[in-house]
This record gives structure tokens, C-alpha cells and sequence, in this order.
């Protein structure tokens, strides 16, 4: 507003405002949200599917378990945006290359939460079950998964995460036609520093959301559950 940079570089908070509304006015924003959501709700599912059920593969089957979780561990921390170009020779420049890039993103963090956390899980628990008569299903179903809950919701929050940024990045990236990331890309070509940060701001407000109202009440939901809170001492 002062004047110090050009607007085209950094625009007053009123032609943000505008831009807010413009981009509402004509649904752009609207649309773009419901799309990167949708797209969000199906890559994050099938990552949870698909990361639980290998995980408690890894545990049935401890030398898969132990080859696996090396190999997870170093494509956990593999950049998301290095799986574009592979999705996009791959897969092509469509919703299923992002969605490939959501899953592998976030895919593996869910994994090794399930591993780690069924196979931290206390043995006194295990015996216990055992001696009050639970086998099989029962055992796993009633005892297990609920011990190993407080790991996994911590790890789905971490791949959480990792689904969101790998998702608007590979919005950006491979050009979709409709989502945030496109109202970035738009901004971009076209030099919208405002229509940039309204997006931005857009996509801050939503991770803020889930972090705050999804995320962390059901962690504490959980961990109230299970007696972890360390509130009130001994």
C-alpha cells in the first residue's frame, strides 16, 4: 500500500480482498476447493487401505515386515514432487497421476505407523487377552488394533500431511484442469500476484482446519481414551 514494490509484486491486502471476492463471484474458488478436496478424499483413502493393509502384512509376516520397513523408511522421506515427472510418463497428465502422487506420498507413512505400532504394543496386553481366553480375530480385533490406535492416528496425521503438499504441488505441476493448485498455475501465467495469495491464504485456512478441528480432537479424543493425557500428574 505504501508503494515500496510494484503491486504486480506484492499487492495491497485490499486487492487480495478483491480477488477473494471475484474469485467466489464466479465460483472459481468454490469449484477449485471441491475438486482438490475430492481428490484429497480418494488419494488419502486409498493410501490409508492400502498403507494398513501392508503393514499388518508386515507384522503376519516378519521377513516381509523387516525387507519392507528399510524399504519404507527411505520413500517416506523421498520428496513427493520427485514422483511428478514418474507419474506423468507413466500415468499421464490426468487425475490419476495425481492421485498416484497423493498415494505414494503419503502411502508409506501409514504403513510404518500400522508396523511400528502393532509391533510395540505391550506383551503384558498380549498375555493378559490370552489368559481371559482371547485367540485369533478376537485378539486382534479387541486388544491389538485398539493398543496400536494412538500410533496409527499419529502417523495418519503425518501422512495427512504429506497427502495435502504433495497434492496442491502436483496440481501445479501436471497442469490440471480445475483444483488450487491450477488457481495458482493460472496466477502464475498470467502474473495474478493477487489471485496467488488468495489461494495460498485459501489453502493455509484449510490445512489449519483439519489440522485443528479433525486432526487434533481426535488424537486427544484417543488419548483421553487410552489414559495418555499427562494432565492432573499422578
Amino acid at each position: 500500500m505504501l508503494g515500496i514494490w510494484p503491486e504486480v509484486s506484492l499487492p495491497s491486502p485490499a486487492m487480495v480482498a478483491g480477488a477473494f471476492v471475484d474469485l467466489i463471484k464466479n465460483l472459481t474458488l468454490i469449484i477449485s476447493i471441491a475438486v482438490t478436496m475430492y481428490r484429497l478424499v480418494i488419494g488419502f483413502t486409498l493410501s490409508i487401505i492400502i498403507g494398513v493393509s501392508v503393514g499388518l502384512a508386515m507384522v503376519k509376516f516378519p521377513g516381509f515386515g523387516k525387507t519392507m520397513s528399510s524399504f519404507a523408511v527411505g520413500l517416506q522421506s523421498f520428496p513427493s514432487v520427485a514422483w511428478v515427472p514418474f507419474a506423468i510418463l507413466l500415468i499421464g497428465l490426468n487425475d490419476a497421476g495425481i492421485l498416484f502422487v497423493v498415494i505414494m506420498s503419503s502411502v508409506f507413512s501409514v504403513m510404518m505407523s500400522t508396523y511400528g505400532g502393532i509391533r510395540n504394543i505391550s506383551p503384558i496386553y498380549i498375555r493378559a487377552a490370552k489368559n481371559m481366553g482371547a485367540r485369533g480375530f478376537s485378539l486382534f480385533r479387541y486388544v491389538m488394533i485398539p493398543a496400536a490406535t494412538p500410533s496409527l492416528i499419529v502417523g495418519i496425521k503425518q501422512a495427512w500431511s504429506f497427502a495435502w503438499h504433495a497434492l496442491i504441488g502436483a496440481e501445479i505441476l501436471i497442469a490440471a484442469a480445475v483444483g488450487l493448485g491450477h488457481v495458482l498455475l493460472v496466477g502464475r501465467e498470467f502474473q495474478l500476484m493477487d489471485q496467488i495469495i488468495a489461494a495460498m491464504i485459501t489453502i493455509f485456512a484449510i490445512g489449519l482446519v483439519f489440522d485443528r478441528v479433525l486432526f487434533s480432537k481426535l488424537e486427544d479424543s484417543v488419548r483421553e481414551r487410552w489414559g495418555l493425557n499427562q494432565e492432573g500428574g499422578n
